[in-house]
């Protein structure tokens, strides 16, 4: 039995290019120093450059001859998302895609095109940017999800949260679209005879700055806590695996391998039967395209 994957099983990754999104903190920022580690050039692709550039920095300090560089990136603005995929578009062709930006349990909070925060940038933001840039990337598009999806489901009448808002419960559809976007978009890519692969990865429960709205009981709960966790490190090692890992396949779904899928190494994990579902993938397809003005091509 496999003992799972954690950074040290990241290969050499010299000449590879790797975009990270939300990587100025918490799991992008541990998944680009180890990429940077090993040699790969990693774009950091975050909403604010003055964070971004204390990020590299601090890579910098254990990595002195880290290849990094930043690319704007807001998701709540699908104008925005626009720009920074047209800047990408017009430099080198990337490798891997890291889909790691997103948002956990906010106060009630609308994008700039009217969508709820959570849906609108971690589907929403996520999928325009994907379905803009993807032409452009050669190996894996990694798209993150959670443990949350399994009690999510989708529910499209009232996505500027007007009526009403429970955080929780956007958050898990949310990361239910992520997971039904990864596998909707690997068919895809396979039918249309592309090379490069949809995998899918989520870090359990990761003590980084996602938590930051949990309710104040919670929060100060949390070092107690933090032994039965993974740390922002260890929560790294699912994306890692799915980036570079070298028995990864299209529409695998990596996760850690402790009680729960909570915390531990890296390796298989379990998605629910509506995660998998293509029905439920392709209507949210045609919904995203819709919603984002964003047609993939695929």
């Amino acid at each position: 039995m496999s003992r799972g994957f954690t950074a040290d099983d990241v290969s050499g990754q010299t000449g590879r290019t790797f975009l990270v999104t939300g990587a100025n903190a918490g799991i992008g920022f541990e998944a680009s120093k180890i990429l940077a580690a090993r040699g790969a050039h990693v774009i950091l692709a975050c909403r604010d450059s003055d964070r971004a550039e204390a990020a590299m920095n601090r890579i910098r300090v254990d990595v002195p001859k880290a290849e990094l560089s930043f690319q704007p990136l807001d998701l709540a603005d699908l104008d925005q998302v626009h720009d920074a995929a047209k800047a990408v578009l017009a430099g080198p062709r990337i490798d891997v895609l890291i889909n790691n930006a997103g948002v956990m349990i906010p106060p009630k909070t609308i994008t700039k095109q009217g969508y709820e925060l959570q849906f609108g940038v971690n589907h929403l933001g996520t999928f325009a940017f994907t379905g803009l840039v993807h032409p452009h990337v050669d190996d894996r598009i990694v798209i993150t999800g959670s443990i949350a999806h399994k009690n999510g489901a989708m529910d499209y009448s009232d996505l500027s949260a007007s009526r009403s808002y429970h955080n929780w419960a956007r958050y898990q559809m949310s990361k239910l679209a992520n997971l039904l976007h990864m596998f909707e978009l690997d068919r895809r890519l396979s039918a249309a005879g592309r090379a490069t692969q949809a995998i899918g990865c989520h870090p359990g429960v990761a003590l980084t700055e996602l938590t930051r709205h949990l309710p104040l009981p919670l929060r100060t709960m949390t070092p107690l806590a933090a032994p039965f966790f993974n740390s922002a490190a260890q929560g790294a090692w699912p994306t890692l695996q799915a980036a570079t890992g070298a028995r990864v396949q299209g529409g695998d779904y990596l996760g850690p391998q402790g009680l729960g899928e909570v915390s531990g190494r890296s390796g298989p994990a379990r998605a629910t039967r509506d995660a998998c579902d293509p029905k439920l993938a392709r209507e949210l397809w045609q919904r995203s395209i819709e919603l984002t003005g964003v047609d993939p091509g695929l």
